[in-house]
């Protein structure tokens, strides 16, 4: 009768799906029948258990849609639900908690970043940028939620995961905890307003809406950032890592190329900014010029940026080609087939390779 009566408990308790308050002492508090709140509360959670994601209500910001977007990638917390309260005895009740609470560990999945406390980034490299809940969860779930996003056996994921944070996860970090990317008494020369915090942002409930729907509204940013994430992931991985080994073929065939070194040609258009500066460095090399067959079957000559992002190139096109087009650019150079040079000489064009090398060859010399 004594266990009928504990098993009775235990099947009520499971199809009830009833609550039970979270417990900081195992085995402490015992049910009548000798069963504690712990092992009920594992009987209750088994595989059916929806998980629950806990952040903060009010004004929502882009690093905890992120947050809350990435955790829904991962296995454990792809179905989950997202609860929005500040409420103390809430988040408690939580799987897992991201930007409110004010703590941080990840031994129970809390990830805060508010308190003062707290001073963590990305790695020993990232030493300005302190991570905010969307840089918590990507540095914690950050392999695997990749690994889901892309789907492939056949990329280097240890590089992909710092080429995500680098170009995408470190922008939400310090634009939530307040670095700026210029020297603060700078005076920006135009407005950007087109950044994806700024767009989340604007996804907030305005001040004279009268539907007021922040939830709905929560979901729709989680949606956008969730497209953007995805689209540099595999930006970085399909396009951007497979592009490394056609530059680095380029830059060690540059004398072939040109007696100088100075001249590359690639063997196609690729993205070979970030891995010319980083190649440069292991074979000692100093470019000047890129030339490539552009995807309209033309070729390009294309200056080096002083660094990847920059507008200034390291030796650019000669400013009397600047602007010019066609037959007055070849009358001008003498070489057959031009198309154009832009007005910041940065890139020009001609209709062959030859023509492309020649603008090149020219370039060096004036």
């Amino acid at each position: 009768k004594i266990l009928a009566s504990r098993l009775i408990g235990l099947q009520v308790v499971a199809a009830c799906n009833c609550f039970l308050p979270p417990i900081t002492t195992r085995n402490l508090l015992r049910l009548r029948g000798g069963c504690s709140i712990q092992q009920v509360r594992m009987t209750q959670s088994g595989s059916d258990a929806k998980k629950r994601i806990g952040t903060h209500d009010g004004a929502f910001h882009c690093d905890e849609v992120l947050a809350c977007w990435m955790l829904h990638q991962t296995k454990q917390f792809a179905d989950a639900e997202i609860v929005r309260t500040r409420e103390e005895n809430k988040l408690s009740e939580m799987d897992i908690v991201v930007d409110v609470g004010a703590v941080f560990d990840p031994s129970t999945h809390r990830y805060d970043h508010h308190q003062k406390s707290f001073t963590d980034t990305f790695d020993e490299k990232h030493v300005v940028t302190k991570l905010s809940s969307a840089g918590l969860i990507y540095k914690y779930f950050g392999q695997e939620i990749l690994q889901n996003i892309v789907k492939s056996v056949d990329v280097n994921y240890e590089k992909l995961y710092h080429l995500v944070y680098d170009n995408f996860i470190e922008e939400i970090d310090a634009v939530d905890n307040g670095v700026q990317c210029y020297a603060a008494d700078a005076v920006p020369k135009y407005k950007v307003s087109t950044m994806l915090g700024q767009r989340v942002a604007r996804l907030n409930p305005s001040w004279n809406d009268q539907s007021k729907k922040p939830d709905e509204q929560f979901q729709k940013a989680m949606q956008i950032v969730g497209d953007e994430m995805e689209s540099i992931v595999n930006y970085y991985a399909k396009a951007f890592l497979p592009a490394r080994s056609i530059v680095y073929e380029a830059i060690s065939s540059r004398l072939d190329d040109h007696p100088s070194g100075k001249i590359i040609v690639l063997k196609t258009a690729c993205p070979w900014k970030d891995h010319l500066f980083e190649i440069e460095k292991e074979l000692q090399a100093n470019v000047l010029y890129a030339v490539y067959e552009d995807q309209g079957g033309s070729w390009r000559v294309q200056a080096v940026p002083e660094r990847p992002e920059s507008f200034h190139c390291r030796k650019a096109l000669p400013e009397a080609w600047r602007g010019i087009r066609d037959q007055a650019l070849s009358d001008l150079t003498g070489v057959q087939g031009c198309i154009f040079v832009h007005a910041t000489g940065f890139i020009g064009g001609a209709q062959t390779r030859e023509g492309a090398m020649k603008l090149a060859e020219m370039a060096l010399d004036m």
